[in-house]
């Protein structure tokens, strides 16, 4: 249970910034700082466990037919990425609240982060590819509300939109690739997969999965060719590149590859795609970093250089270089967060990031410049600090590794980029904090800040130096358990240590370190060399193709997507009949059916003649707005007698309360419309209109023939008829299908049904504002208007039926677990119940007594409807699973109490809320467009109440 309360932590506790930011910053901050700390405490609590060896695991039941369940597990690579989440994220969450400025919302500012926060523990401790890859996508989203947080700034929006582009189109490839992956295995969870590397590598599908999942790893770590997008996401506030591109995000794709690394690596498709990218990864971003004047556009990519670092030594597919690359996780994580809360420092504190306008700091700010010194002294792998250590094994395992069989390539190219990594550490120490002073004319007169902002980056400054001075103490234990747990089986032999004797990596170190000292002592020359030299702008090069992919999707959408509902259908029914036909001939037997059809009884015959025809005039008559609806209501109320006939009274039920909420709605939206519709112009779009509804008629009802006049092997209907009463309680199987057996369909309806009436009550609230409200005011209506708009016969009929509908409406929902019935019926008889009051009395009289939040109603309704599948989950049962009991009152006796009837309770408000919300939105609409000095006011009890004047109504 602590497992999974460490990934919802960071989610329940994203609604506490929220609420504590009126109780003050300190609050909001120390609230938020507490969620991050107990879910660290309770990560430390396992650390030991974990460290010796053991793992553990917790799962629950979601949707285990499609292998999707809630499972997480920790080991120990796990563990290093939730320490490194985490913890880092807790000393952000102190240095943001001292950063931000008392104008930045620092509720939100938090709550986007928790919610970062939490997606990415979600994927470190997931145990289901598809868990993770949910996490996955959520970290693209929180990323971009974090980068985008300050919202004022165009390169902020900018820098989200293009990190969510790039991240987002990688996800999609993944997603694909685990599909693979979990379909090769035949199993998506990560235990399993992980331990059958031979099976996988034996696929054919072993490269397209691989190449997939590496696109989805390779955007989200930035490596080349898509590491453009973490330069332009430092527009963020640097709590957030902090965060984000030390330890968390950009590491997620490096997570996955060491997870994945005991079944996808140790092939030539591997080495060739991940050493590669990762080598020229690492070199290009060192070589960028030299000439970026802007500190954290430097930081940017050094960070890119570092991570193709990682990439390569994953790439290299040897346990000894996993080892190196888990270690320089470590390191890369601590003096690249504490560099990172320094530029934020010197931002703060000088009013600039500009180097050129920087120096001599060291003297004016002595503890922040000594933290950034032996972080940049680390970054640059300068003896005793961290950096230096997995540098040197970085440098080792390059020196005896061969591509395409050439062993200078690999050790040259590393050797190039360790020295640009020195040329660019040096820069930041020597450029900012020593020499003379640049520009005396500085926006703010530096000094240190408070212990708040240096306390952070401080602490992680000790553990550069610590894990340098004692790296077997210090990091020995969590390295070995992490790269056990990367590697999958016995670790091999390595020293964490200071000193490795005279070896080649030494010597590159040195070269790198005198090379780089060099290269920065003739950096003037160097920019200069190099100013005139033609340098591809990834981010020009990104925004012409997405100018182009707009101008490909509008030629598109303007020709298949231009407003007409002609072309539309006509698209959509040829694209269906092709597909109809090619199946047909595809399939060699075209012999007909062999089952026994029924006589054609006179009723049956009447009623198909009635449709024909009503159908037809439909056709005909389509001019006349008014008559077609009506015609179309007939159609329902035929079809609906149809159902009855063939024994399907819920089908009944639902289509004849459809078509009276259906034809009411509809009747409110045709009141400002034309009487008319407009005259085909020409007689081509006629026949073309013919043909193809004559080919969708032929071909709908061929494909019915063939279906009917077949016995279908293997139905689900005998299924759902004998496990109805057992498993779900209920006697009306439809009900019980509804609610039970296909409840997620079910769930999924009527959140789409609550999106719809939303999105309705989104479109009309513009026409009703603005300019379209004045168009509206002086709309001229085409159709006759009675005399006497609340006819009194009418009001009190409706008056007197609206108790009786209602308790019809409650009966129909009560009973339909085991009769005819059910939420969605009982929704629509009493939305029908009401609707009539609105017809009959006007919205103003109406409206004044109702007072209900219809928004409020659809989600109550969903969300009446997610907890009772959720509390499925109590019991240890996949989500919606249904349960019931016996239960004997008094006088009542005894009955059946089902959970599903908490579902169709949800079903039943967001039916009435959908239906409401659409006609008080249209209503609007119509009074707006109204006119006519007509009988505005309903028969009143009171005359001198007067609700509904013709002043309100207007």
């Amino acid at each position: 249970m602590s497992l999974t309360l460490i990934v919802l932590l960071p989610f329940i506790g994203a609604v506490l910034p929220a609420i504590m930011i009126r109780a003050g910053r300190n609050a909001c901050a120390t609230a938020t700082g507490s969620v991050t700390l107990l879910a660290l405490i309770l990560l430390m609590a396992k650390a030991p466990a974990v460290i010796s060896g053991e793992v553990f695991q917790v799962s629950y039941s979601w949707l285990p037919e499609l292998g999707l369940n809630v499972t997480f597990f920790l080991d120990g690579l796990g563990l290093l990425f939730a320490t490194l989440i985490l913890g880092i994220g807790l000393l952000i969450i102190i240095y943001a609240r001292f950063y931000l400025s008392k104008d930045d919302p620092m509720g939100r500012f938090y709550a986007f982060l928790l919610l970062f926060q939490g997606a990415m523990v979600g994927i470190v401790l997931s145990d289901n590819i598809l868990l993770l890859l949910v996490f996955w996508e959520l970290t693209s989203l929180s990323s971009f509300l974090l980068i985008g947080y300050w919202k004022h700034l165009p390169e902020g929006r900018q820098g989200a939109r293009m990190a969510l582009a790039v991240t987002g189109a990688g996800g999609l490839a993944m997603i694909a690739g685990m599909l693979i992956l979990g379909d090769i295995v035949g199993s998506y969870d990560l235990t399993v997969i992980l331990q059958n590397a031979d099976l996988i590598q034996a696929s054919p599908m072993y490269v397209p999965a691989l190449v997939l999942i590496l696109l989805g790893c390779f955007t989200k770590s930035a490596q080349f060719p898509f590491h453009f997008w973490l330069p332009h996401a430092m527009a963020a506030p640097t709590p957030v590149s902090a965060y984000l591109h030390s330890a968390t995000m950009v590491k997620a794709g490096i997570f996955l590859m060491a997870r994945m690394w005991p079944v996808l690596s140790g092939t030539p498709e591997w080495f060739y795609i991940v050493a590669t990218a990762g080598l020229v990864t690492m070199v290009l971003g060192a070589w960028i970093a030299i000439f970026k004047h802007d500190l954290k556009g430097l930081l940017a990519y050094s960070t890119v250089s570092h991570l193709g670092l990682i990439t390569m030594l994953l790439g290299f597919g040897t346990p000894i270089a996993a080892v190196a690359g888990v270690f320089h996780i470590i390191n890369h994580a601590t003096f690249k967060a504490a560099l990172f809360m320094t530029a934020g420092i010197i931002d703060h504190e000088t009013g600039t990031r500009d180097i050129r306008r920087l120096g001599g700091l060291l003297n004016l700010m002595p503890i922040a410049g000594t933290i950034g010194i032996i972080s940049a002294a680390s970054m640059a792998g300068i003896i005793p600090l961290n950096g230096f250590l997995s540098k040197e094994m970085m440098l080792e395992e390059a020196w005896h590794t061969m591509w395409l069989d050439q062993g200078w390539v690999v050790p040259l190219l590393a050797t190039v980029g360790a020295i640009f990594s020195v040329a660019y550490s040096f820069r930041f120490i020597f450029h900012v904090w020593l020499g003379k002073p640049r520009d005396e004319n500085l926006p703010h007169h530096p000094h240190d800040p408070p212990f708040g902002m240096w306390g952070p980056p401080a602490l992680l400054t000790v553990l550069v130096v610590l894990i340098g001075l004692f790296p077997a103490v210090i990091a020995g234990p969590l390295v070995a358990a992490t790269s056990s747990a990367v590697i999958g089986g016995e670790l091999p032999e390595y020293h964490l240590a200071l000193w490795h004797g005279l070896t080649p990596a030494l010597g590159m170190s040195v070269i790198a370190i005198v090379v780089g000292a060099l290269l920065l002592m003739r950096h003037g020359t160097l920019i200069s060399a190099t100013a005139n030299l033609s340098r591809p702008d990834a981010k020009a090069m990104f925004d012409c193709a997405i100018a182009k992919l707009v101008a490909l999707s509008r030629v598109i959408s303007d020709n298949l997507h231009n407003g007409s509902l002609q072309r539309y259908l006509s698209v959509m029914i040829v694209a269906s009949v092709a597909i109809g036909v090619s199946g047909f001939y595809a399939e060699p037997d075209h012999t007909a059916g062999t089952r026994e059809l029924l006589d054609v009884s006179p009723a049956a015959a009447i009623g198909w003649v009635l449709l024909v025809v009503t159908c037809i005039a439909a056709v005909v008559m389509h001019h006349n707005r008014l008559l077609s609806l009506l015609l179309v209501g007939v159609i329902g109320l035929i079809v609906s007698l149809g159902f009855i006939y063939l024994s399907a009274p819920d089908l009944a039920l639902t289509q004849i309360s459809v078509e009276v909420v259906t034809v009411i709605l509809m009747l409110l939206a045709l009141n400002i419309l034309p009487k008319e519709t407009p005259k085909e112009s020409l007689p081509g779009r006629k026949l073309r209109d013919g043909v193809v509804s004559i080919a969708a008629g032929l071909g709908i009802g061929g494909a019915i023939w063939a279906i009917m006049t077949r016995d279908l092997p293997n139905s689900i209907s005998a299924y759902h008829l004998a496990n109805s009463k057992i498993e779900g309680g209920g006697t009306n199987v439809v009900n019980v299908i509804l609610v039970d057996f296909r409840g997620f369909d079910t769930f999924g309806e009527i959140i789409v049904l609550g999106i719809a009436a939303l999105s309705i009550f989104a479109l009309i609230e513009t026409v009703t504002q603005g300019e379209a409200a004045k168009r509206l005011a002086s709309w001229v209506v085409s159709n006759r208007r009675s005399a006497d708009r609340h006819p009194m016969m009418m009001v009190v009929a409706t008056r007197v039926m609206l108790p009786l509908s209602l308790m019809v409406g409650v009966y129909i929902f009560l009973r339909g677990h085991n009769e005819p019935g059910g939420g969605f019926i009982a929704g629509l008889v009493v939305s029908v119940a009401l609707v009539v009051q609105y017809m009959a009395s006007g919205f103003g009289w109406t409206q004044n007594r109702m007072k209900v939040n219809y928004h409020g109603m659809i989600g109550l309704g969903v969300i009446a409807a997610a907890i009772t599948g959720a509390s499925a989950w109590v019991a240890g049962l996949p989500f919606l699973t249904s349960g019931f009991v016996h239960v004997h009152l008094p006088i009542v006796g005894e009955f059946e109490l089902a959970s599903a009837m908490g579902f169709d309770l949800g079903v039943f408000l967001t039916v009435v809320g959908a239906v409401m919300l659409a006609l008080a939105k249209l209503s609007q609409v119509e009074r707006m467009a109204e006119h006519v000095d007509v009988n505005l006011d309903p028969m009143d009890h009171d005359p001198s109440v007067r609700i509904a004047t013709p002043e309100k109504e207007a």
